[in-house]
């Protein structure tokens, strides 16, 4: 019973209310040594991504030539200012989430995508491996439209290897950061940032799932099949 309840995305009504004061973290990126709240510099931009316990995702984009800086929390739902513990009741309709701040200029929507699609399974639906629960549900959350546009191509491209490979179809969440629920991202507790630099053999589940996402000169992506050696 718990399973499938955790396996059902809430409705707005069905939310935990949550708080009104926001998390309290250390700003500075225990990496990078970058700020993680804003402002950001001009010139960068941002998206978040969504594909299972944030702590890995979060260590593969702050890894990335041309990423400015990350910081996880939750975004995709409905409580205001949630708890970790919150969000892992599946009540509070947000997906663990990792906010990528980067720059344009040098690293692009391919890159940025191929890190994505390459680093989960995208084709469970609200979960990774063991992690059950609509809060490790696949997602996407661009900030502008031209981001939109590319993910959805990438997504297109990547549905593509997929079916060729014989796996399932994407599930994946993808929509506009202010249409992601309320629009808001949450940071998570300052434990959860740049976790796995804080605890170097602390969990994650990421890794290569079979299919490659290339890219050309120009940093745009073209999916091919990469299956495992016999």
């Amino acid at each position: 019973m718990l399973f499938r309840k955790k396996m059902d995305m809430i409705t707005p009504d069905q939310a935990l209310p949550g708080h009104d004061t926001p998390m309290a973290v250390n700003p500075e990126h225990v990496v990078l040594g970058t700020s993680i709240v804003p402002p950001f510099p001009d010139g960068t931009a941002q998206l978040v991504v969504a594909m299972g316990c944030f702590w890995g995702a979060e260590r593969i984009f702050w890894q990335l030539p041309g990423v400015h800086t990350t910081a996880v929390g939750y975004m995709g739902g409905w409580t205001t200012h949630p708890t970790y513990e919150e969000t892992c009741t599946a009540m509070t309709g947000h997906t663990e989430s990792v906010l990528v701040v980067y720059h344009p200029d040098q690293v692009s929507m391919g890159q940025l995508m191929k890190a994505f699609w390459e680093n989960h399974d995208p084709t469970t639906l609200h979960r990774q491996g063991n992690d059950i629960g609509t809060q490790y549900r696949s997602a996407v959350f661009p900030s502008t439209e031209a981001q939109l546009a590319e993910v959805l191509d990438s997504r297109d491209r990547y549905q593509a290897a997929l079916t060729a490979a014989g796996y399932g179809e994407i599930t994946t969440q993808i929509a506009l950061a202010d249409q992601a629920g309320d629009g808001v991202f949450y940071y998570a507790e300052d434990y959860h940032q740049g976790y796995l630099h804080k605890n170097p053999r602390g969990y994650c589940n990421h890794g290569f799932c079979q299919v490659g996402y290339d890219l050309d000169a120009h940093g745009q992506g073209a999916a091919r099949a990469v299956l495992p050696e016999a």
